[in-house]
């Protein structure tokens, strides 16, 4: 009977340290699948001091806690980011608005997931000295752009329309990036550009300024996270994983923009001057603030959208008539 005992405690004993080896492995596979959850995000620039909520993931770890290893694709273009997502080479596109209008007027199925920037950060700047009172005044004009298809030019085209005019009602002429010199210097009556451009501007010697803000005539969002529907259908639970930790790392910069302005200084190639980067990642987190009140960080505002890809059509910019619900999710917000 003791021999019996025995042999029913060793084998309770083996058992239980059975269970308890295969309970660790269990969990070391779980730690590691949640450490090594690869994810590829394609931008629409070079690594620059308005991404540093993203690009500083080695100090903040909002990426790393979530158990991401994030790769960062730098870019020319809200285009090249689409196409790095199209051909496989990586997973998530940052990218613009109206990129991301245009690759669906060319029939590819893509899915806007995040309103990174949704307030529109295009404006049309000229001399206070102009004449140029409200966008109608601008008729006649010769007005600057970085170039013919860049968001400056796409965005003045808007405000044009929103002030009932055309194109052909005034002189659109390419200046490249630095394009507030032909203005200061008076080779352009009025420059379009962007809420950060416009800063550069003023360092640069720019005074006595009025600002016609896109968004005062049409608010959209300047910058989205956009995924395939492939991948969105297979990857659920990770991009919902992956906007958690953008989220998080948004608030931080938003709650702490001094020590983000610090960190720019290592991690962005523009972010050598610490009082210029304080200014940028002050004005884009303004531009990451919903206009409503009742919507949340991230949210993509159907109807403000549906708008703007209508004048897109309007304008020419797009050809084909497009229902944006069919291409728009709030479902992954946290």
């Amino acid at each position: 009977m003791k021999k019996i005992s025995w042999f029913v405690l060793l084998v309770s004993v083996l058992l239980l340290a059975a269970c308890s080896q295969q309970k660790e492995e269990q969990e070391v596979e779980k730690e590691n699948a949640t450490e090594n959850k690869q994810i590829r995000m394609a931008s629409w620039s070079q690594p620059i001091t308005e991404q540093t909520n993203i690009l500083a993931d080695e100090e903040t770890k909002f990426f790393k806690n979530e158990g991401f290893d994030l790769e960062f694709i730098p870019g020319a273009g809200g285009g090249d980011a689409i196409k790095n997502i199209l051909a496989n080479n990586a997973d998530i596109a940052f990218t613009d608005a109206g990129s991301y209008f245009n690759a669906l007027n060319q029939g590819e199925d893509l899915v806007a997931i995040y309103n990174i920037y949704p307030q529109n950060v295009f404006n049309v700047v000229t001399k206070e000295d102009s004449g140029i009172e409200r966008p109608e005044d601008l008729k006649g004009k010769t007005i600057g752009v970085y170039s013919l298809a860049s968001g400056t030019r796409e965005n003045l085209l808007i405000l044009l329309h929103e002030a009932g005019l055309t194109e052909d009602d005034v002189t659109i002429v390419e200046t490249g990036l630095l394009n507030f010199a032909p203005l200061m210097q008076g080779q352009v009556d009025a420059t379009a550009a962007t809420d950060t451009g416009l800063h550069i501007g003023k360092q640069k010697g720019l005074d006595d300024y009025k600002v016609f803000e896109v968004k005062d005539y049409l608010n959209f969002s300047s910058d989205l996270f956009v995924v395939t529907r492939e991948y969105y259908e297979e990857n659920e639970a990770l991009l919902k994983d992956f906007l958690r930790a953008y989220r998080s790392s948004a608030e931080w910069m938003m709650e702490n923009p001094q020590e983000a302005a610090q960190l720019a200084k290592t991690y962005a190639i523009d972010g050598q001057d610490i009082e210029q980067n304080e200014a940028i990642i002050d004005i884009r987190n303004r531009s990451s603030q919903q206009s409503k009140a009742e919507h949340p960080l991230g949210y993509i505002d159907l109807e403000e959208m549906q708008h703007a890809i209508d004048v897109y059509e309007q304008l020419g910019l797009i050809e084909n008539k497009i229902e944006i619900e069919q291409y728009v999710t709030n479902d992954l917000l946290p």
